[in-house]
């Protein structure tokens, strides 16, 4: 069972629907107390930094969450601005996030007119180490990505980087917490064999 959290900032459904696709049944909840019961954990998330972590707030989400990421070490999948929000900050807005890996979010500022920001679109996943996140992957992976802001990380979490106009960190790992910044469930079969191996493998 997956728990995906629900704090009001995105479509959650097609998460959803490609863990049901894989066999794997799954919750949306924003029920704390669902929360802390959890196996495994999806952040997903669409919108503005502060916006997210004020609306975690919010829902009385944040204190369960750091009990379950950092206390207890329960798998966590942060996905686009879930991912963001495993960072300290971000050049969209003021507010600090959870902090969990050492990485802040930076504001795509194009140097080539050709590299249009958003970045919306496919876009290849060059691994930067081994993880499990990878296991069997099809060659030359291709995941879809919609984002602005991009992450740099501080620590060795970066496990996966993608380029446009630059090369930016687009998949996170650090022990137990987990980041894509782009959609694993909008990506077809690439996508689905990623959260496969979120699935099985953690």
């Amino acid at each position: 069972m997956i728990t995906i959290v629900d704090y009001k900032v995105g479509n959650l459904g097609s998460i959803q629907n490609m863990l049901k696709r894989l066999g794997c049944s799954s919750v949306v909840t924003s029920d704390p107390e669902q929360i802390s019961s959890a196996e495994k954990l999806i952040l997903p998330g669409v919108g503005s930094f502060d916006s997210g972590v004020s609306s975690i707030k919010e829902h009385n989400l944040w204190d369960v969450l750091n009990q379950k990421v950092t206390n207890e070490k329960t798998p966590v999948l942060g996905i686009c601005l879930g991912m963001q929000l495993l960072c300290n900050k971000s050049e969209e807005g003021k507010e600090r996030s959870f902090g969990w890996i050492d990485a802040d979010v930076i504001k795509f500022n194009p140097t080539d007119k050709q590299f249009k920001t958003p970045h919306m679109g496919w876009n290849y996943v060059v691994a930067e180490q081994p993880s499990k996140l990878f296991e069997n992957m099809y060659k030359n992976p291709k995941f879809y990505f919609v984002h602005s802001y991009y992450v740099k990380s501080y620590d060795n979490s970066c496990i996966g980087k993608t380029t446009h106009d630059i090369t930016f960190d687009s998949v996170l790992e650090k022990d137990n917490i987990l980041g894509t910044q782009f959609h694993p469930e909008k990506s077809h079969k690439f996508g689905m064999k990623l959260l496969q191996n979120f699935i099985e493998r953690y």
